[in-house]
């Protein structure tokens, strides 16, 4: 009897861990693959976020042509194609990976890079806006290019779908439309009218963007609590201004700063691809030099704190939100000034 025990198999430590040990039932097999399974997935855990978080936030790229050829190479792009270029450009790194509508464990977790990537989406809006509403028509009374007007609904999709219909997938036919406009462009079926008038369109749409964005930033302090209402300021027909409640939970500090950095990134492209669209209006009305200015201060909004720290304004401690916006709003306002010399 004691020599039949001492033949029977039994599970010691190790081999409660094993799918493969003999004496499993089917169902005990089927409980360790699945524990199993668990572990390896919380330990790539960590190593599946870092790779996430790299790809959401995508290198920096020069929209403009190669100058080797000069000026025939000017001659020879279509005007409107560097500015669909960017848009595309900005749009495939912006879906290498994303994030918003993630909805498991652990790439849900990457609040950050989500709210850079929803910060991009931002500007890719705005400018589809303005390239079906003005930059693709002679004037007002033209019929809507139909890829504009494609690229816009799409790219309006909700990002935080992701069935029914996936948001990528929403935003991969927008692509897609701006490369069927890009192709218009080539064989004169579609058009891009880089007029001065346009151009102020596009900068009144950036900076109301970066007035919301500005805002959002300049709340963050924790003495920042309460502000008054400025919706009725200069209004003759209207007055009521009160004191609303603007306090920035700690937890969403963060948050703000990347959207905010994702406004900038994919700002700064744009305006590159602006600057050589619209060249000749910018050389005619003497402004080259604010356009440079303004590159170069959205490239300094290309930070990133080990810790996004909210420190008072007397504080040894940063304030990156502060810091933030004082770089944004002084492209705002450049900007503004930028629209002031293209109406005169």
């Amino acid at each position: 009897m004691k020599k039949d025990q001492d033949t029977q198999p039994e599970l010691g430590r190790t081999a409660w861990f094993n799918p493969l040990a003999a004496g499993l039932s089917p169902l005990g097999r089927i409980w360790r693959v699945i524990l199993w399974a668990f572990l390896l997935y919380v330990i790539s855990a960590p190593f599946v976020m870092w790779y996430e978080y790299n790809r959401a936030f995508p290198p920096f790229f020069n929209p403009v042509p190669s100058q080797s050829t000069a000026p025939e190479s000017q001659r020879a792009t279509p005007a409107g194609e560097v500015f669909t270029n960017t848009m595309i450009t900005l749009s495939q790194g912006m879906l290498r990976a994303w994030l918003p509508n993630d909805v498991f464990y652990p790439s849900i977790f990457l609040d950050n890079p989500q709210n850079f990537q929803m910060g991009q989406l931002e500007i890719i809006r705005y400018s589809t806006r303005v390239l079906r509403d003005k930059l693709s028509r002679q004037r007002t009374t033209d019929k809507i290019d139909p890829q504009a007007d494609r690229a816009f609904t799409d790219f309006s999709n909700n990002p935080h779908l992701w069935i029914f219909p996936a948001a990528e997938a929403k935003f991969n036919d927008g692509i897609q439309a701006l490369r069927a406009y890009r192709q218009g462009l080539g064989i004169g079926k579609s058009h891009f009218y880089p007029r001065a008038d346009n151009l102020i369109e596009l900068l009144e749409q950036y900076t109301s963007l970066l007035g919301g964005v500005d805002t959002r930033l300049s709340n963050a302090p924790r003495d920042v609590g309460q502000r008054l209402s400025e919706e009725t300021a200069g209004d003759s027909t209207q007055q009521g201004e009160k004191m609303l409640k603007v306090a920035v939970p700690w937890n969403q500090i963060d948050d703000n700063f990347y959207f905010a950095r994702g406004v900038a990134y994919a700002m700064f492209e744009m305006m590159l691809a602006v600057r050589w669209e619209f060249r000749d209006v910018l050389q005619i009305k003497r402004s080259s030099e604010l356009m440079d200015s303004i590159v170069d201060d959205l490239r300094l909004a290309d930070f990133e704190p080990l810790v996004v720290l909210n420190g008072s304004r007397d504080s040894i401690f940063a304030n990156h939100s502060l810091k933030l916006m004082a770089t944004l709003e002084n492209v705002r306002q450049k900007m503004i000034n930028l629209q002031q010399m293209l109406e005169r």
